[in-house]
């Protein structure tokens, strides 16, 4: 059985601190729930953290990775078996910083699209306290870069609402275009997407991960360097007010 993936059922659920599951497996570091809050580690989003408590004890929860079945790290020794029921509670500080930063990776990357000729995201990298999109085929100036952050900071301001919803791969190539969503790199299996929307398609994208409600929770973005990764592909690090 899949663990259930509760930060997926909507942005509204991203919010959520505290939930309770029942132990499906357990092995000598790790535990799997049959469902949980704690993001692991894919899409360029690092994990959460937190605590899972339950009558009689309590662990750190340092690492959460997998799709299907979500292993939590938890230490030697945990003293969880399968059928234990306890009560999850994330790291609220890290989950909200990285709400955030996704959010902020999917506004500029949909910037740069529209700006500078639709040069594509290749890459990102999620973290708590700073972050990273690699874009191709591009060469920033300074100025480019003043510009972009600019504009961003500016839709921030603008408090626009952030929103998601269940979409076809056709739904989607129909309001943009496939190498903006990255639609190559899904597998075709997968028929309907999750999307994440910023406004009235100032981005839209596919994406598992953590979003805020509204870009004014962003914050201001600020520019920490770019970095010449080869073959026309250029890495941008950012990080956010608060965050650093």
């Amino acid at each position: 059985m899949a663990t259930e993936k509760l930060y997926m059922k909507s942005i509204d659920s991203c919010y959520i601190k505290e939930f309770e599951a029942k132990v499906i497996s357990a092995d000598d570091n790790s535990v799997i729930l049959d469902k949980t809050l704690f993001y692991p580690l894919g899409g360029g989003q690092n994990w959460d953290t937190g605590k899972i408590n339950w009558d009689g004890g309590s662990v750190k929860v340092t690492e959460v990775r997998g799709r299907a079945d979500i292993q939590h790290f938890v230490g030697n020794d945990h003293g969880l078996s399968s059928g234990d029921v306890v009560e999850g509670t994330i790291d609220w500080d890290r989950r909200h910083a990285h709400m955030r930063m996704h959010t902020a990776q999917h506004l500029v990357s949909g910037l740069v699209y529209e700006m500078y000729d639709g040069a594509r995201t290749v890459g990102n990298q999620i973290h708590s306290d700073r972050s990273r999109i690699d874009f191709n085929p591009i060469k920033f100036s300074d100025e480019m870069i003043d510009e972009l952050f600019q504009k961003a900071n500016d839709m921030v301001d603008e408090a626009i609402p952030v929103t998601d919803s269940i979409m076809t791969r056709d739904e989607i190539n129909s309001i943009m275009p496939p190498e903006r969503t990255n639609m190559d790199l899904l597998p075709i299996s997968v028929k309907q997407l999750r999307v994440i929307k910023i406004g009235e398609n100032v981005d839209l994208c596919p994406c598992a991960g953590t979003h805020v409600r509204n870009l004014s929770e962003i914050g201001e973005l600020q520019f920490l360097g770019t970095k010449n990764k080869g073959r026309g592909t250029t890495r941008v690090n950012y990080t956010l007010e608060g965050c650093e």
